[in-house]
């Protein structure tokens, strides 16, 4: 019988993070639990002794009122105390609470609190290792918890008794073996956890049950593969009525809003697939593009047994595709869409890699963390798709470790999740997959996609980035001399002199051989260091020939005299290298019939190293060695930091044929359809077009939204603003703080403030920062604030009153629906610098064919990217917002009216700033 636990789960506010600097509680909440019920609460405002700061009352809505009446902490001190007795400490996050909670406690003269704690932020990674998000709320709305009143400490501290108990009932249904990896590997966790596994261990052994959920590979469980999904016999016929088309989306959508433009977008669709043409559609935000064409692709897929092929540029995109609009369609179909969705071979597991892993002892925290979330990950996943995976930053190192690359040798294994991946495609209707498989695996012309029917093309305008992306080349310094490190010579006890040591233990090897392997280590590393020293001796002597000494330095390859045996020497020496590495691999392989696990994960390492040299080192000969007038090759540093800044970087400058060859083949045999919100600029209409090489003949349909669909809409343009190029930067900047806090106060926050210049934001956020005019608000800004686009985008969207500033990848791709954005503010329009190095290789191309590389490239791409700005703002029509442009050369320069013509037929006042912002308050109050 198992010993019931009694869980005390905690929750504190503050007013700060730190009780050193004087930071204090103004609330906690303790929920002891006993036997998973709930048997007693406690919950108390404490009087922090100073006023609550702003930000704290935005976040958790407790104001200097609500703990006017309370008491300071020493007043409930013993009681709380009493109330942790004999318990096991519970928190989302505990290095936080216990540790503020422990300074309290000492401040109020009671001993340290001792006992075991679990911690529900380190389990939940563990058992839900596909959530998005472990914030306390987010996980909430996953797994259906009530949580009324986030970063309420009462409200909290149930959600967090909740999860607990949800993390306990998610162990339960873990496989038998799942649970004895879990335990035997829990003693490095952070927290407790080994005493909660135990108890579901023996749980699962008392029961003894058969799993007909998973097969086996060893001692790893991993989801059966699901049943192909039958047809039912019923012949579908295309809706070919706006009646039909009604009665059917209905049946899915029971709230569908008819839209004109979206039913003509699935007529041009069906054509176009029915007589294997190719067709470009233009169409904005508001008719409903992706099921525009998903309703003739399924059709014409069922109807003639041919696949459909749906390519996107983002994950994000793919995700949507088949968690909302699929399952609608199947509602309305009444019958279940075979959808497959298939990515390179390197995004899914290999799952004998993955087994070799767990083998090996020696790991480091960040790695059993991931172990163990993959073993509970590979027990519930359908597609091995490593980038479900939620993992740390030392996690991803593992994950890169069992990717997959190379197909199995024999048959493909019922294990084995590529195998998989390409199975359901055969069987599939739709095939969804991503502009960079495509343009990978298509050009090998793999089985699969011979019989396709037909390809839409979704975010059009992003394959040519995907075709430039595709065939990038980049070195690093830092990335070498880590692999180096990971080497090392036999002194240094890192991965040769392991090797080395079992070498010569199991006289696998003789030591004349592997003192001739670290010989040609050295000669590898001196050869680098002698051409990066040569590297850096033609930068100096480039910026002395520039007179220049910017602090970052971005130049052309080609501007630099290197002297091509010193780089040639570097690819000969690593060859020699893998040459004598790959022989190591061989002869130790060789010398015994099986060996032991242990030894059989460090070849297993030394393997993967090889194989990292072997692309480096391509990529080395590519950056350094081979010229190609299609491509720009630049380097880029920063003094500061020399020579570990060093980054080169080889792009192609045109993909006009690389798309070309790719879809030539398609135009023979089956219809392709382009669509995309952005596809024309005014008086450059087929600038994507011309550029994804689709033929001059082939129109561009335009499907744009009923004027009502941005009836809540404005857009200002403040004429009064300094010419940037007539007062100083220091001057205009100090004007961009001023226009954007008066636009921020007037609409309560919500602001996106989209900038061109990483410089120019950091010193703007700065000066607005300085000014304390919008202390009350929360600011993140990109590059400044931690976080990746989307942790930035997540923390905008949690608080009332926040402004973010974000540059380019903030202009398109990021959706805040609803009342989420109430204003976007372009600072600059959204030109490319013409000293970024991509952007100057592709203007000089063009200019040196004697054409204008102002009109064909700069102009275009920057009204392209201006339309997708101003798509950030109406998603819905029922979306209100207003769009604020700060540059006033859409109004002073004679390209600006082209601006202007991009966006939808909408009101456009231009003012001075005063009248724009006395305008503002009336629109915002009137919203209201």
């Amino acid at each position: 019988m198992i010993e019931s636990q009694k869980y005390a789960i905690v929750d504190i506010e503050t007013t700060g993070h730190s009780p050193a600097t004087g930071d204090r509680m103004i609330q906690i909440a303790i929920v002891i639990m006993k036997d998973w019920s709930i048997v007693k609460k406690y919950s108390t405002f404490i009087h922090p002794g100073k006023p609550i700061p702003l930000f704290i009352q935005d976040l958790t809505n407790i104001t200097d009122e609500d703990v006017k009446e309370a008491l300071p902490f020493e007043a409930y001190a013993h009681t709380i105390y009493e109330l942790l007795h004999d318990v096991i400490f519970v928190a989302h996050n505990t290095d936080f609470d216990l540790s503020f909670l422990q300074a309290e406690f000492k401040r109020a003269g009671l001993p340290k609190w001792h006992g075991k704690k679990i911690d529900t932020v380190e389990l939940a990674k563990i058992l839900f290792p596909m959530s998005l998000s472990y914030k306390l709320a987010d996980l909430a709305s996953d797994l259906n918890i009530p949580l009324q009143s986030a970063h309420r400490a009462d409200d909290d501290a149930l959600a967090t008794a909740f999860l607990l108990k949800e993390c306990w009932e998610e162990l339960l249904t873990l496989p038998l073996v799942t649970l004895e990896q879990l335990h035997k590997r829990s003693f490095r966790l952070k927290t407790n956890l080994a005493q909660l596994f135990f108890d579901a261990l023996v749980i699962k052994r008392n029961k003894a049950l058969t799993d007909e959920a998973h097969i086996y590979f060893h001692k790893i469980a991993i989801r059966k593969m699901a049943p192909t999904r039958k047809d039912n016999d019923e012949t579908v016929v295309y809706p070919q009525t706006t009646e039909q088309k009604l009665a059917l989306l209905l049946k899915g959508i029971p709230n569908f809003e008819e839209r004109p433009q979206q039913f003509q977008m699935m007529d041009s669709i069906w054509e176009a697939l029915n007589y294997k043409e190719e067709h470009v559609i233009e169409a904005s935000t508001g008719i409903g593009k992706t099921m525009g064409y998903l309703v003739p692709s399924i059709f014409y897929a069922k109807k003639t047994n041919q696949k459909i092929g749906i390519s996107t540029y983002t994950s994000h995109l793919l995700d949507q595709l088949m968690q909302n609009e699929i399952p609608v369609l199947e509602q309305a179909l009444g019958q279940p869409i075979k959808i497959a969705l298939l990515k390179g071979m390197n995004h899914y597991i290999d799952i004998e890699k993955f087994e070799k892993q767990l083998k090996t002892l020696d790991d480091s925290y960040d790695e059993t963390f991931t172990v163990l979330q993959t073993l509970i990950w590979l027990a519930k996943t359908e597609t091995g798709d490593l980038s479900e995976l939620n993992v740390s930053g030392g996690g991803q190192l593992l994950l890169d470790k069992i990717r997959k690359t190379e197909l199995p040798k024999t048959t493909m294994p019922l294990y084995d999740f590529y195998s998989r991946a390409i199975q359901n495609s055969r069987q599939a209707d739709i095939i969804v997959t991503n502009h960079a498989m495509l343009l990978s695996d298509l050009v090998r012309n793999e089985q699969i996609f011979d019989s396709l029917g037909g390809w839409i093309i979704d975010e059009a305008h992003q394959f040519i980035q995907a075709a430039i992306n595709q065939d990038e080349k980049i070195f690093t310094y830092m990335n070498w001399k880590y692999l180096f490190g990971q080497i090392g010579l036999n002194e240094d006890e890192q991965l040769f002199h392991k090797v080395r040591r079992v070498a010569l233990k199991k006289q696998l090897l003789n030591s004349q051989t592997l003192d001739q392997l670290e010989k040609r280590y050295i000669q590898m590393v001196h050869a680098f260091d002698t051409a990066i020293a040569a590297l850096i001796r033609e930068v100096k002597a480039f910026d002395k020939r520039q007179q220049k000494q910017l602090q970052k330095i971005a130049l052309f390859i080609t501007d630099l005299e290197l002297a091509h045996e010193v780089f040639l020497k570097v690819s000969l020496s690593v060859q020699q290298w893998i040459d004598d590495a790959t022989s190591l691999i061989k002869q130790f392989t060789s010398g015994v019939e099986e060996l032991a696990p242990e030894h059989e994960h460090l070849i297993g390492q030394w393997q993967y190293i090889v194989n990292e040299f072997t692309i480096k080192l391509a990529e080395w000969d590519e950056v350094f060695l081979q010229q190609d007038a299609n491509y720009s090759c630049w380097l880029e540093l920063d003094r500061r930091s020399v020579p570990g800044s060093i980054q080169l970087y080889k792009k192609p400058i045109d993909v006009t044929s690389t798309i070309g060859k790719l879809f030539s083949p398609i135009r023979e045999k089956a219809a392709i359809v382009w669509t995309s919100g952005t596809l024309t600029v005014p008086s450059n209409e087929r600038f994507i077009t011309n550029q994804l090489g689709i033929h001059a003949s082939i129109p561009i349909e335009k499907l744009h939204a009923d004027p009502g669909y941005y009836d809540g809409a404005e857009v200002y343009i403040v004429n009064d603003m300094p010419d940037v190029q007539a007062v100083s930067q220091s001057e205009y900047i100090e004007e961009v703080a001023h226009a954007v806090t008066n636009a921020v106060r007037m609409t309560d926050g919500r602001c996106f403030v989209l900038f061109t210049s990483q410089d120019m934001l950091r010193k703007t956020v700065d000066l607005i920062h300085e000014s304390e005019l919008l202390n009350e608000y929360m600011i993140f800004a990109q590059g400044v604030t931690s976080g990746s686009r989307m942790r930035l985008l997540k923390s905008f969207q949690k608080f009332k009153h926040s402004v973010l500033f974000g540059t380019n990848s903030f202009w398109e791709g990021v959706d805040v629906p609803g009342d989420g954005l109430a204003a976007v503010i372009v600072v600059r329009l959204p030109f490319s610098s013409p000293e970024e190095p991509s952007f100057k290789a592709r203007a000089s191309y063009i200019s040196q064919q004697g054409r204008n590389s102002f009109t064909e490239l700069a102009l275009p791409e920057a009204i392209i990217r201006f339309k997708q700005g101003f798509g950030r703002l109406i998603r819905s029509s029922h979306d209100k917002g207003v769009f604020i442009v700060l540059d006033r050369r859409i109004e002073t320069k004679s390209y600006g009216q082209q601006f202007i013509e991009s966006l939808p037929p909408i009101s456009i006042q231009k003012l001075p700033l005063h009248s724009m912002v006395q305008s503002l308050q009336n629109w915002y109050n009137d919203k209201r």
